[in-house]
């Protein structure tokens, strides 16, 4: 079974650094909060610097959350999915990024989007709330919340299959 470590490093190396609790299986499985879970809230700013509450952005429809980095591989590896789901499912399914604050900056998120011409919320993790409150010890974690706002779905790494996660969710 491969494992995914904070910060990118495996094996025998990772486990002199990390403790065990870091560790994530690959793919799907629970890397976050267990199944069924009511996803929590966090305070997080928009990429204008204004205060949101995570909740507002999944209320009532399925929600994937993806927890980036602009410098996670894993993440940028997740993206054409993303572009996908945003498509084939417009308003059916709200996506959100939270973009971890560890070696960006808010600048450098915002770069992103304008670059790459993103058009769901990214919101800025700027002291760990959203990350604390969904457990998530590394990048490219996603979480799903269904309609009711509870965790039907947890992965990490660039290996999982989130249009097929979107469509269980769905029902389809």
């Amino acid at each position: 079974m491969a494992l995914a470590i904070a910060g990118g490093v495996s094996g025998a190396a990772a486990t002199a650094w990390r403790p065990a609790a870091v560790f994530a299986q690959t793919g799907v499985g629970q890397v976050s909060l267990a199944i069924g879970t009511a996803g929590p809230d966090a305070g997080l700013l928009d990429l204008d610097e204004n205060e949101v509450s995570l909740l507002d952005f999944t209320r009532g429809t399925p929600t994937l959350i993806e927890f980036f980095a602009t410098w996670c591989e894993n993440c940028e590896a997740l993206q054409p999915q993303l572009d996908r789901i945003v498509a084939d499912y417009g308003d059916r399914v709200n996506v959100v990024a939270v973009a971890v604050a560890v070696s960006q900056s808010l600048r450098r998120v915002r770069r992103h989007v304008e670059e790459h011409g993103h058009t769901y919320p990214y919101l800025w993790d700027a002291r760990g709330a959203a990350v604390r409150a969904y457990e998530a010890a590394t990048t490219s974690i996603v979480v799903i919340l269904d309609a009711e706002g509870n965790v039907a779905y947890t992965g990490v790494g660039a290996g999982q299959d989130l249009i097929g996660a979107v469509r269980r969710v769905m029902g389809g």
